[in-house]
């Protein structure tokens, strides 16, 4: 990615620039002035991260160099052997922690700091696969209150023996869409289905998809293109569930995009619900056109948000999960399903960092 030359003088670049702004937001003038004192912040704490790792790491270059002077000018064999161990402690920590301020320095996704809209829908295999759908939303949702992330059911059609044909959750929290957004793709799930009288294992799957959120900036909407439509909610087996014409289908006619809600008794709410939904799909698929069109330079792997691809495999007989791009496999379905995929997500963008910064030291 960089040279050793390009590499420190950029590191250095940023010192200099995090020391002056630094100085800026503690001027009265500045701070005066909400939106500069706004647009400071923001940078000040947008490097602030990669100047404390280089902190670190010009400490360790100098302790380094003092290990070094003291294997050159000691006779004592003791203290020799220590600093030789000291050395190659500090040489292995310098590497690691170049490549981490590395990662740093890549270009960040400008949605990583978004909600998101997670979509979930019941694939192949009937009422089962409606339960996986369900399975995966309680992952999600635990997930999510182990992060002290907040969660609005939007829109929810259930399946008729439980779970969910289809199920819209907004999640909002610090820097969602960056922990998540590794998720879309098709999951399958191998077990027993509580239905099977014979014991045999079926195969079933459920898609998910992670949208982030977006607002009125980032995707405009002509209302004269849209067609509202109102009617009845109505649950499982067309049960009425209002009197009112509450439920709001809106489409978006230059793009035949369809999104329903159904969940409030308000259809105002609806409405608004619906809109964030719509506004949301809208920019996945602007976003998936800037991505085909940059395929070649950037596609890899993990960042592929194909709906189609098979992404992962939860077998309850084996009690393992595989995730198919990183060739990961965790045993503990159970605890997994329970909302304990902190390190599955960590090994995603672990893998996803990796890619990156080869593509970048390739260029």
């Amino acid at each position: 990615m960089f040279e050793e030359a390009a590499f420190r003088e950029k590191m250095a670049g940023l010192q200099r620039r995090y020391h002056e702004l630094s100085s800026l937001l503690g001027d009265p003038d500045v701070i005066a002035k909400r939106s500069e004192f706004a647009k400071f912040s923001k940078e000040h704490a947008d490097i602030d991260e990669m100047v404390s790792a280089w902190k670190v790491y010009t400490k360790t270059e100098d302790d380094l160099a003092q290990a070094k002077a003291m294997l050159a000018e000691s006779d004592d064999a003791e203290m020799r052997e220590m600093a030789k161990a000291e050395i190659h402690e500090l040489e292995d920590s310098i590497e690691r922690q170049q490549q981490e301020i590395k990662i740093l320095l890549l270009p960040k996704d400008p949605l990583d700091a978004k909600n998101i809209l997670l979509e979930i829908r019941a694939g192949t295999g009937g009422d089962e696969a409606a339960l996986f759908a369900g399975d995966l939303f309680r992952m999600y949702m635990r997930y999510a209150e182990r992060l002290g992330w907040k969660t609005e059911q939007m829109s929810s059609t259930e399946g008729t023996s439980g779970g969910f044909k289809e199920v819209i959750v907004l999640i909002q929290g610090k820097d969602v869409y960056s922990q998540l957004k590794y998720e879309s793709g098709v999951h399958r799930v191998q077990r027993v289905p509580s239905t099977e009288s014979q014991g045999r294992v079926h195969t079933s799957a459920a898609t998910v998809v992670v949208l982030p959120e977006a607002v009125e900036v980032d995707v405009q909407i002509n209302e004269n293109e849209l067609r509202i439509d109102v009617y009845r909610s109505s649950g499982p087996g067309g049960q009425s569930v209002n009197t009112t014409d509450s439920a709001v289908r809106i489409t978006h006619i230059p793009t035949g995009t369809v999104v329903i809600c159904q969940n409030e008794k308000s259809q105002h709410k609806n409405k608004a619900a619906a809109m964030r939904v719509l506004r949301s799909r809208i920019l996945e698929t602007e976003i998936a056109k800037q991505e085909e069109s940059e395929r070649d330079q950037r596609r890899s792997l993990v960042k592929s948000g194909d709906r189609s691809e098979k992404i992962r495999t939860y077998n309850f007989p084996q009690d393992r999960l595989t995730d198919h791009r990183i060739n990961l496999s965790k045993r503990n379905l159970k605890g997994i399903l329970d909302g304990e995929i902190g390190e599955l997500i960590d090994a995603l963008r672990a893998h996803a960092q990796a890619e990156a910064l080869n593509q970048a030291q390739d260029l």
